[in-house]
C-alpha cells in the first residue's frame, strides 16, 4: 500500500505535487493557528501549577489540577461569545471568506492573521514540494516551515520562544543532516558547526549590549533559535541571517518607536523599558536564506 502511494506521488507532475502540498499546508496552517494561541496558555497553566505545587509542598492532601487547555481540547470557540466553531466554519481560508471575517453568532471580527498563517504555510509547503519533489527533503523542510511559522507568531505575541518548539527544530535539523536528507548543506559537519556557532554568536554581543543598556538584551530562546537555523542552513548562512535580521529589526523597531506602538515592559528595577522580540526577524532572515540561498544574498556584497 505504501509503495503504491509513493509510486503515485512520484508519477505526479511537479505542479500537481506542489498543489497537493499546498492543500496540506493550508490544513497544517489551520492547526498552527491553534498551536500559536494555545501553547503559551498551556505553558502559563503549567508554570502556575508548578508555583502552586511549591506553595503546597508541605500539604500532603494537595493534588495537582488536571490541565484545562491542550492542543486538542476544549473545542475551538469564538473568543468573544463562546460560540463553538463548527467544522464547516473551520475550513482554511474559505470559511474566513464565507463568514466575511466575522463570527457567525456574535458577528465579532475574526482576525486576518488566521487566513494569513494558513496561506503562508500553504505557499511554503507548495514551494518546498516544487523545489525538492517527492523526497524526504520535502517532508523535512515542511516540518521546518511549520515550526518556524509557529515560533514567529508566538514570539511576536509573547516575546517568548518555547523550548518545546526550538529544541525539536534544532535536533530535527541535526538528524536530517546526519541522514543526508538536507540538500542545502554539504555535510553533517556544516549543520553541527552551524548549530554551535549559531548558539554562541549572539552571546558576547548580547552581553556587551546588556552592560551598556543595563538590562537583558536577548533571551536564551534567541540563541536556541539561531542554533536551529544554523543546523538547517549550515554555518555559512549565519552571516546573512545576522545581517538581515539586525537591519530589518532595527528599521522596524525605529518605525514602531516613532509611531508609539512598541510595547513597553518593566525591567527588574521596575523602570519602564521598550522591548521588541528578535525571533521573528531571525525567522524572516532564515526564510530568505532558505528561498534565495546564502551565496545569492552575500554576492552583492562581494562575499558570496
Amino acid at each position: 500500500m505504501l509503495a503504491e502511494v509513493l509510486a503515485a506521488l512520484q508519477a505526479l507532475p511537479p505542479a500537481g505535487f506542489a498543489a497537493l502540498f499546498a492543500v496540506l499546508g493550508l490544513l497544517i496552517g489551520s492547526f498552527l493557528n491553534v498551536v500559536i494561541y494555545r501553547l503559551p496558555n498551556m505553558m502559563d497553566e503549567v508554570w502556575g501549577a508548578e508555583a502552586e505545587a511549591y506553595r503546597q509542598k508541605d500539604n500532603p492532601d494537595w493534588l495537582p489540577p488536571a490541565p484545562q487547555i491542550t492542543l486538542s481540547s476544549p473545542a475551538s470557540t469564538c473568543g468573544h461569545c463562546g460560540h463553538q466553531i463548527r467544522w464547516y466554519e473551520n475550513i482554511p481560508v474559505l470559511s474566513w471568506l464565507f463568514l466575511r471575517a466575522k463570527c457567525s453568532a456574535c458577528h465579532t471580527a475574526i482576525s486576518w492573521r488566521y487566513p494569513l498563517i494558513e496561506l503562508l504555510t500553504g505557499l511554503l509547503f507548495a514551494y518546498t514540494a516544487w523545489r525538492f519533489g517527492p523526497s524526504w527533503a520535502t517532508l523535512a523542510w515542511c516540518a521546518f516551515s511549520s515550526l518556524v511559522m509557529a515560533l514567529f507568531w508566538i514570539d511576536w505575541d509573547t516575546t517568548f520562544l518555547p523550548d518545546s518548539l526550538t529544541q525539536p527544530l534544532l535536533w530535527l535539523g541535526l538528524i536530517v543532516a546526519m541522514l543526508g536528507s538536507n540538500p542545502l548543506i554539504a555535510s553533517a559537519a556544516d549543520a553541527f558547526w552551524g548549530a554551535v556557532f549559531g548558539y554562541c554568536l549572539f552571546i558576547p554581543i548580547a552581553w556587551v549590549v546588556g552592560k551598556i543598556k543595563g538590562q537583558q538584551a536577548m533571551g536564551n530562546g534567541d540563541y536556541k533559535l539561531m542554533a536551529a537555523l544554523g543546523a538547517w542552513l549550515g554555518w555559512q548562512a549565519l552571516l546573512p541571517i545576522v545581517l538581515m535580521s539586525s537591519i530589518s529589526g532595527s528599521v522596524i523597531g525605529i518605525g514602531l518607536m516613532l509611531s508609539a506602538k512598541l510595547r513597553s515592559y518593566g525591567n527588574q528595577e521596575g523602570e519602564g523599558g521598550v522591548y521588541m522580540p528578535f525571533g521573528p526577524f531571525l525567522v524572516l532572515a532564515g526564510g530568505l536564506v532558505y528561498v534565495l540561498g546564502w551565496r545569492n544574498i552575500l554576492a552583492p556584497l562581494g562575499l558570496g
